[in-house]
């Protein structure tokens, strides 16, 4: 378990992420895809083209940590990439709305 900072952001990046990235590739994407800063301590979630694994990219006070999950069954519900949007924010808030 993951025991995130008040004030800590998810984004949800829209559309599929080539999963072969690791640390690099991902970093590059939150940079230039979504003009963030990798090592800000927010969780920036990639989905994959099956829909079946999510990579979660999160820096902590000692480096970035890579996170991979791979359902057995099933996919990953996941926002369609709209004109102009390139990701979803305030995951949380959504959640805690919903529930």
């Amino acid at each position: 378990m993951i025991s995130l900072p008040s004030g800590t952001r998810i984004w949800l990046v829209a559309g599929v992420t080539d999963m072969r990235k690791s640390f690099n590739g991902l970093g590059e994407q939150v940079q230039h895809v979504l003009d963030e800063n990798p090592f800000s301590g927010h969780l920036f979630i990639f989905r994959g083209r099956r829909g079946d694994t999510i990579k979660i990219l999160w820096a902590d006070a000692d480096g970035l940590c890579l996170f991979t999950k791979r359902l057995e069954e099933g996919q990953f519900i996941w926002p369609a990439v709209r004109e102009g949007a390139k990701f979803w924010l305030n995951v949380l808030t959504e959640l805690k709305t919903a529930v």
